[in-house]
């Protein structure tokens, strides 16, 4: 049974020219189980995107992935690390365990309709897959369960866990996750994300800490009787005054960035309250760290110098991504193995129309893969919290070309991009890399050895310590009056 089922499966990627005859039957089996999950990546990225569920929201996208699990024979662990919507997925038992990421939250804002232009919805739902998790979900997901099947086909002891991450856009989820310590026994991990172009992840981005600061004053009538208030937003507008100052006294790659989230109700009523969210971000955890004490010095200072009390809360924070140059190269091989989307007159000629919209060059989508570099590429973009897993086990992650080239990432552009086939095939093929990458690591004990070693030589050793304190709850949406 197991021999015809081996045949039926490479009977499916008979017609892939890039499997050379090196390949082993575990790997082989393991592409073609992939393959032949296509369409059900395809439903589960569809769907994922018209639920477009914002960070901590993704009831439905969470319950769609579960259900698709389950059916396949995992054991899923729901609502883990406080968060209803976080989930982990096992299948096996024993070592070696591989961890799968997955992410499903979409941003608030930037739904559009899957075309080339800026078109709202029919459905009225107003955010989108501007990040394109829906993809992510849908291909990892897809990427576990031929992992899975190859792990039967093959007889291949193990465990292969599939973590459904929500909140990546807010960094939150997985640090939570990883607090509670739930990759703790991981020999490695894969991960990828959509993108405009095919590539090894190869920079480590920035580290970084998210939170709020608040003031408290006291009302009064803004006219009638000002000088019996203290105003909440003085201390706002004072603590943004003293950080900006500050920037001409900050490393080259420190970003700090901030938004006014309550500045008062009214102009004629003295603000009472007032709440200013920023983000510090530097090229690791001790660079963040200093500038964050230094802006809640600032903080402390703008509260002495309005007459109010002020308080912080520390949202959540991340490392700097921690490159694991043995598993990057698995990665460059395993990519190179199964090749680019490949994409059709039409899909291209989409991508030309929505480049053309936004005055942009009119490359298409990218069809390449990039080389992987000899060393980590300078340090730029943003932070994410698959940073935690790598400081915990030995982590790799890779983009597949899922949207046109050039656009901006974050918008309806990409959005549009992420709803369309064009870029299900990005998440088809971040499956086949991932199902193949993970038999690889589940059936090479060296390959295992070699990615410790490089973790524990970059880490010191040093044990993983959460950038939140240890008895932090979540940053849960508040329930709405119809749940009561």
């Amino acid at each position: 049974m197991k021999r015809m089922l081996f045949l039926a499966l490479m009977a499916l990627v008979s017609g892939f020219p890039a499997l050379g005859q090196d390949l082993s039957s575990e790997e082989r089996t393991a592409i073609a189980g992939a393959e032949a999950l296509a369409p059900e990546i395809r439903r589960m990225a569809h769907a994922l995107w018209d639920f477009s569920e914002t960070a901590l929201e993704e009831t439905r996208s969470a319950a769609l992935l579960i259900e698709t699990l389950e059916a396949e024979g995992f054991t899923v662990e729901r609502g883990v690390a406080g968060m209803p919507t976080a989930f982990v997925a096992s299948f096996g038992s024993g070592a070696p365990v591989l961890g799968i990421l997955a992410e499903y939250d979409a941003l608030p804002g930037v739904g559009n309709a899957p075309v080339p232009e800026r078109q709202a919805r029919d459905d009225g739902v107003t955010s989108g897959q501007g990040c394109g998790h829906n993809l992510f979900g849908a291909g990892s997901v897809g990427g576990a369960i031929a992992v899975k099947r190859a792990m039967e086909a093959e007889g291949i002891p193990g465990t292969v866990r599939l973590y459904g991450a929500p909140a990546e856009e807010t960094v939150v989820g997985k640090v939570y996750m990883a607090k509670a310590g739930l990759f703790d026994d991981l020999d490695a991990v894969v991960e990828w994300h959509p993108y405009t172009e095919t590539r090894v992840g190869n920079n480590t981005g920035l580290a970084m800490n998210n939170f709020t600061v608040e003031f408290f004053g006291q009302a009064a009538h803004g006219a009638a009787d000002p000088w019996n208030g203290r105003s909440a937003l003085d201390a706002v507008e004072m603590m943004d005054f003293g950080v900006n100052l500050m920037r001409e006294h900050m490393h080259p790659t420190t970003r700090i960035h901030y938004v006014i989230a309550d500045g008062g109700g009214a102009p004629n009523v003295v603000p009472a309250y007032a709440r200013v969210w920023y983000y510090v971000r530097d090229i690791n955890r001790e660079r963040v760290e200093m500038y964050y004490q230094k802006v809640l010095k600032i903080a402390e200072a703008a509260a002495l110098g309005t007459f109010t009390e002020h308080r912080v809360h520390l949202i959540t924070g991340v490392h700097e991504y921690n490159l694991n140059r043995p598993l990057q190269e698995l990665v460059q091989r395993n990519l190179e193995i199964v090749g680019p989307p490949v994409f059709t007159e039409e899909e291209q000629a989409f991508a030309h129309r929505l480049q053309a919209f936004l005055g942009v060059d009119e490359d298409g989508f990218d069809a390449e893969i990039k080389p992987l570099a000899d060393a980590p590429e300078p340090v730029s973009g943003g932070s994410t919290d698959v940073a935690e897993v790598s400081y915990i086990a030995p982590t790799v992650g890779f983009n597949v070309t899922t949207a046109a080239a050039n656009i901006p990432w974050h918008s309806w552009a990409t959005s549009a991009c992420h709803g369309t086939e064009a870029g299900v095939k990005g998440a088809v093929v971040a499956a086949k890399v991932i199902a193949l990458t993970g038999v690889d690591l589940l059936t090479d004990a060296d390959l295992r050895a070699r990615a410790r070693a490089y973790f524990l030589e970059q880490t010191g050793g040093a044990p993983y310590v959460p950038p939140i304190p240890q008895d932090q709850a979540p940053p849960l949406p508040e329930p709405s009056k119809s749940d009561g």
